[in-house]
């Protein structure tokens, strides 16, 4: 590990400031970034200590409905706040489905929102990465890429997003609040990560001197509460990335047809993968096997292999199609117990994935 600078920031205004300069980068519970740096992905000239910053670590409803989840929340503390669950038990179920308990005690909310892919190529550094060393070219592309993505990529990078959270926030039509020394704004979710394109580096919409302050989920998003859900598919029982995961929400309307929907894909590209066209075609429907196995289709109309993983287009058709209905069939008033939990009700039985 190379030799850095430590600052511990006492407002958001230093730690703006800080970042401001070149080679800065936050710090807070460091599940992703020191990996990083001990494998030297990662060479910051300086930590931005954000742990002790004030206000930072609140679940708040405010008088417009929405609630407002301050930066430095808990994964942990926010998935199991019955308030928030209730309201977005989609949000909450995609927390739970990430990482191990010990890692969501400590992880924090903006830091979901900014970890880093888990392509392979991008952790070694003996392999050409273009979002790790811009220029270098992507072995992705012609590598092992049986994971990579097949939607919103481009031939300098092929890697996918790994947060589960931030795939229910996409469906839920989630904000990020971010401020500066001088300056405050607030954008979607679905528009704060980047597509690759031809400078993979450039991962989200922040500038030098910004950091996420808070996350809000509109008081509309409520309305989903009753028949929302999120599926994650990974080759490892427990404890994995995804493969493929989707979020989801059905409103109905008195005379049983589908009102509103909300689709957003894990798994499948550099960012969290919402899926309008496939909300559109779903309303004034009628919930039904066919109607969720087409909205699967189309989901995945403009999917392209990238490589080795043709297959996860007809994966990812299932698993829209299966949330769909765990969805239409209701939020369980208690999660099924997540893969190799020692709650699970029989050893070896179907669990929730």
């Amino acid at each position: 590990m190379n030799r850095f600078e430590y600052i511990r920031a006492e407002s958001v205004t230093e730690a703006a400031t800080e970042m401001a300069r070149p080679g800065s980068v936050l710090l807070a519970a460091g599940t992703n970034l020191l990996d990083l740096m001990k494998v030297d992905v990662l060479r910051p000239k300086r930590l931005i200590d954000i742990t002790h910053l004030p206000d930072l670590d609140r679940i708040e409803t405010m008088e417009d409905g929405s609630v407002r989840i301050g930066a430095m929340v808990r994964n942990s503390d926010l998935a199991f706040d019955e308030t928030f669950a209730a309201a977005f038990p989609a949000v909450a179920e995609a927390l739970l489905s990430g990482a191990s308990p010990q890692l969501r005690n400590a992880a924090t909310v903006g830091g979901n929102l900014l970890q880093r892919t888990r392509c392979r190529y991008f952790y070694d550094t003996a392999s050409a990465c273009n979002k790790r060393a811009p220029g270098a070219g992507c072995d992705a592309i012609d590598g092992e890429n049986r994971g990579h993505a097949i939607l919103g990529w481009s031939t300098h990078c092929i890697a996918t997003h790994p947060s589960d959270f931030c795939v229910a926030l996409a469906a839920f039509d989630a904000t990020v609040e971010i401020e500066s020394a001088n300056d405050w704004r607030c954008v979607p979710l679905a528009d704060f990560h980047r597509l690759p394109g031809d400078d993979p580096g450039n991962e989200t919409v922040l500038a030098p001197g910004e950091l996420i302050v808070a996350v809000r989920l509109p008081a509309k998003s409520a309305a989903f509460a009753g028949h929302a859900r999120y599926l994650k598919v990974r080759e490892r029982t427990s404890y994995a990335f995804a493969l493929v995961s989707a979020a989801a929400g059905l409103d109905f309307a008195d005379d049983g047809t589908i009102r509103a929907a909300r689709i957003a894909l894990g798994g499948v590209a550099p960012k969290p993968w919402r899926a309008e066209a496939a909300e559109a075609m779903l309303v004034g429907g009628v919930a039904s096997p066919e109607l969720f196995a087409e909205a699967g289709r189309s989901a995945l109309a403009d999917a392209e292999p990238s490589g080795d993983n043709a297959y996860k287009i007809e994966l990812t058709q299932r698993v829209v199609a299966r949330v769909l209905a765990n969805a239409a069939a209701g939020t369980p008033d208690t999660m099924p117990a997540l893969p190799a939990s020692p709650f699970a009700p029989v050893s070896g039985g179907p669990v929730h994935a």
